[in-house]
C-alpha cells in the first residue's frame, strides 16, 4: 500500500493517515516532521533546508522530495507508506514521481479529501493547544476537564493566529489554488480517489476500506 493523501487544511488527512498506518502497518510520512526531524538531527539535507527557513523562505520542491527519497531508501517500506502534506503542487508530484521510479515504489492511490468550508472552520476555529506542553483539544470533539486550562500539565489553552477564522479561509484559498493542476494531474494518471473529508475518523475509515478493496490493494 502505497498512498498519498490530498485535501485541504482540517480536512483530517494526519488523523486518517495515523489510523491507516496502524491498521495496515505502513509508514507514516509527514513532510513537516521530516523537516523538523532533518533539522533537529543537522543532517545535511536539513541544514539546506534550514537556510531557508531562517530567511522566511518556503524550502525548495528538490529539498522536500531528497528527504522523502532518503527517508524510503533508509526505511523498512516493505509494506508501504503513506504521505501527508507533500505533493502540493503538479510541479512536486512530477518530481515524487521521477523519484519514486528510480526507487522502483510508485503509487498505488492517491485519495482526496473532498471537504466543506464549513467542516474546516468547525474543526480548525475550535482547536486550543497548551502553550506549556502543546498538546492540541478541540472546544466541542476533546473539550479539557477545565475550560482553558491543559488536562496534563496545567498550561494556558490557547487558539493559534493559523486557527482564527480570517485565517483559515484565506489558507483554503490558497490551497485550492495550489492544488487544482495537481487533482487534474493525478486523474489523467487514473490514480486519484476521493473521499468526504466531512466524515467523522470511523466513518471516513470506512469509506476508504472499501475503496481499497474495490481496487484491489487490500
Amino acid at each position: 500500500m502505497r498512498l498519498v493523501l490530498l485535501g485541504p487544511p482540517g480536512a483530517g488527512k494526519g488523523t486518517q493517515a495515523n489510523v491507516l498506518c496502524k491498521e495496515f502497518k505502513v509508514l507514516h510520512i509527514s513532510t513537516g516532521d521530516l523537516l523538523r526531524e532533518a533539522v533537529r538531527n543537522k543532517a545535511a539535507v536539513g541544514l539546506e533546508a534550514k537556510a531557508y527557513m531562517d530567511k522566511g523562505e518556503l524550502v525548495p520542491d528538490e529539498i522536500v522530495t531528497k528527504m522523502i527519497t532518503e527517508k524510503l531508501k533508509d526505511t523498512d517500506v516493505s509494506s508501504g507508506f503513506i504521505l501527508d502534506g507533500f505533493p502540493r503542487t503538479k510541479r512536486q508530484a512530477e518530481i515524487l514521481d521521477k523519484a519514486l521510479e528510480t526507487l522502483r515504489l510508485p503509487l498505488d492511490m492517491v485519495v482526496y479529501f473532498e471537504t466543506k468550508e464549513d467542516t474546516i472552520l468547525r474543526r480548525l476555529t475550535g482547536r486550543r493547544v497548551c502553550r506549556k506542553c502543546g498538546y492540541n483539544f478541540h472546544v466541542t470533539n476533546i473539550p479539557p476537564k477545565k475550560e482553558g486550562v491543559c488536562d496534563y500539565c496545567g498550561g494556558e489553552l490557547y487558539q493559534r493566529d493559523d486557527d482564527k477564522e480570517v485565517t483559515i479561509r484565506k489558507r483554503i484559498d490558497v490551497y485550492n489554488n495550489q492544488t487544482k493542476e495537481l487533482i487534474d494531474y493525478y486523474t489523467e494518471k487514473k490514480l486519484l480517489h476521493k473521499a468526504s473529508g466531512d466524515l467523522e475518523v470511523n466513518a471516513l475509515f470506512s469509506e476508504l476500506k472499501k475503496g481499497f478493496k474495490e481496487s484491489g490493494m487490500i
